[in-house]
């Protein structure tokens, strides 16, 4: 039995104690100063950064590449002159749709530079190109279309356009350093406006300490004062008795 007793013993000492684990629960730290979290702080740093630095461009696979001579005068000689350019610009979006194999021919899916759509206009809606040479690509069943040949004026424009891009959004710099100062100045307001009321309070406290040592000393005073006239009024009945009987 005794035996027993000590092996039941043992056994539940050799159990380990059940730990039981508790779910942590994320929450936000907000400074008591400002009322801004750090997700706010690290948002605002996160635009600082992609303002000042151009965004990177996600490389795409390019199903098919070609180049076409596209023949636009037979498409629009069958329009009246003031829609020939229009109808210029569709008669491309045909070409390509068909021949890159776009999927039931749908010319939503044909998309076309700005560049090559001004090089089509550049003579007006009336006397629009008779041939244009492109070089269109297909990514992710969409076709972009734009000029093989890119003529001197045409690239001036379009680094021209690159560098205005590339350039740092002034105007929400200024919002968001605007945005900040106006934080620090109420971080500042909000510290001045803590001292301030800690030293009103300390003032409170001295008066209404102040107040009350007055008030103890005029009650002592009082009390001293009545003694006093008491003992007068004694010594002043006494002296004239004593003058009575002379």
């Amino acid at each position: 039995m005794v035996e027993s007793k000590i092996v039941k013993t043992e056994a539940k000492v050799l159990e380990k104690p059940k730990v039981v684990k508790t779910e942590k629960t994320e929450t936000t730290k907000v400074d008591k100063k400002t009322n801004i979290s750090k997700k706010q702080k690290l948002s605002i740093d996160n635009i600082k950064d992609n303002l000042k630095k151009p965004k990177a461009k996600i490389e795409k696979k390019i199903e098919l590449e070609r180049v076409y001579v596209v023949p636009l005068r037979k498409g629009y000689m069958k329009v009246p002159k003031y829609k020939r350019a229009k109808k210029a610009v569709k008669t491309l979006k045909e070409f390509l749709a068909k021949h890159m194999k776009v999927e039931e021919r749908d010319l939503n899916k044909v998309k076309i530079d700005i560049y090559l759509n001004n090089e089509i206009w550049f003579k007006g809606i009336k006397k629009p190109l008779n041939k244009v040479k492109v070089r269109a690509k297909k990514i992710d069943g969409i076709v972009y279309a734009e000029l093989a040949e890119i003529p001197q004026i045409v690239k001036f424009k379009m680094d021209k356009d690159n560098k205005r891009k590339n350039k740092v959004d002034k105007g929400a710099l200024e919002k968001v350093v605007t945005q900040e100062a106006s934080e620090e100045k109420i971080r500042e307001e909000r510290g001045d406006n803590a001292d301030k009321t800690e030293e009103s309070e300390k003032e409170k406290a001295s008066a209404e300490s102040g107040l009350a040592n007055q008030k103890v000393e005029a009650k002592e005073m009082k009390h001293t004062a009545k003694v006093k006239s008491a003992k007068q009024d004694n010594m002043s009945s006494t002296t004239m008795r004593k003058a009575m009987k002379k």
